[in-house]
């Protein structure tokens, strides 16, 4: 099943309105969102990094925590009436004038 972002902030508005009842305020979001990508990082740094995975870690999805990042993004995105596709656009073009030939130089990367 493919989605756009678009349909990925309607659809969480939907659920948040019929389902969540309602959105938590901006600042509790965001200090869940700080939460996950604290658990994405302590994955990364498990799975990629020299930590050993903890037996309560061995069973942690990834992908699913990266879903839930991107949940509690969109849902910060939909309080702040943030349309994220332009928003992504735009920082795509922001990027690619700014650094368009930046990495081909750097060497670390070579």
């Amino acid at each position: 099943m493919s989605i756009t972002i678009e349909e990925a902030q309607a659809q969480v508005d939907t659920w948040i309105k019929t389902i969540g009842v309602r959105y938590f305020d901006p600042l509790t979001n965001t200090a869940i969102l700080m939460e996950e990508v604290g658990e994405v990082a302590r994955i990364m740094a498990r799975k990629y990094g020299e930590q050993s995975f903890k037996e309560s870690d061995k069973q942690i999805d990834l992908g699913d925590e990266m879903a839930d990042v991107l949940w509690v993004l969109i849902c910060l995105a939909n309080q702040s009436g943030i349309n994220l596709t332009e928003a992504f656009k735009k920082n795509m073009t922001k990027k690619t004038l700014r650094d368009g030939e930046r990495h081909k130089g750097n060497e670390k990367l070579g």
